[in-house]
């Protein structure tokens, strides 16, 4: 049977679907059409998955030692530690010793303790709002 590169490309591509969609080639280029977007679209929620996983591991890994998220991240952009979630992430579920002495320097430069300051303002404003 003849049949032009088009029709034969777009069937390599429908190869592995069920039903008519991988032979008849009129389903079968609907079917290509919006596998494509699937992959178009899933590519970009991928990164954004493996950041959000990044960010939740990073996240458990400073709640140990008494701090948020937000808290530590100001913190290493205040103390100019310029290493992103990615390898984070890693150091917080691999190496615990590593990440610990990272949480320590910004906590030594004092970085966090502002960050608290903060927190204990808020304390103290909602305990005075208490009372009256």
């Amino acid at each position: 049977m003849v049949r032009s590169n088009k029709v034969r490309k777009i069937l390599k591509l429908a190869k592995g679907y069920r039903g008519r969609s991988k032979n008849n080639f009129r389903l079968a280029v609907r079917r290509v059409q919006k596998g494509l977007q699937y992959a178009y679209r899933d590519r970009r929620q991928k990164k954004r998955n493996v950041r959000k996983l990044w960010i939740t591991q990073v996240n458990a890994g400073v709640r140990a030692y008494g701090t948020s998220y937000s808290e530590f991240m100001h913190g290493l952009k205040v103390s100019n530690v310029e290493l992103d979630r990615k390898v984070l992430a890693d150091m917080a579920a691999n190496e615990p010793y590593s990440f610990k002495s990272v949480h320590d320097v910004c906590d030594m430069l004092g970085n966090l303790e502002l960050v608290e300051g903060r927190k204990a303002k808020r304390l103290k404003k909602e305990g005075s709002s208490e009372s009256e």
